[in-house]
């Protein structure tokens, strides 16, 4: 009894992780690989970048989806932009 319980939740234990997405917050350049420094970065499509100087900013800004792509495809999570989450408009008033 002890063996198929523990075989049922290592069974379903596969199964939830097997479908959950493993990411990491920023914590790398995506030009030069060295650590980020939280004063430099660049912000594309509702998305935050960290780099560690500000000369890899401008080799970023020559193509921010390849570094993007690069960084996502590494299972990074980049920090939404702050207040780029859009809030609903408000309803027009009505004519009468």
């Amino acid at each position: 009894m002890k063996i198929t319980r523990t075989l049922t939740l290592i069974i379903a234990l596969t199964a939830f992780l097997a479908g959950t997405a493993w990411t990491a917050p920023q914590t790398n350049c995506p030009v030069m690989g060295g650590a980020i420094n939280k004063q430099h970065y660049s912000d594309y499509q509702g998305k935050r970048v960290y780099f560690c100087c500000p000369a890899c900013i401008s080799e970023f800004k020559k193509d921010p989806a390849k570094y993007i792509k690069k960084l996502e495809d590494q299972g990074i999570e980049l920090e939404k932009v702050p207040g780029s989450e859009k809030k609903p408009a408000a309803a027009a008033p009505a004519v009468q």
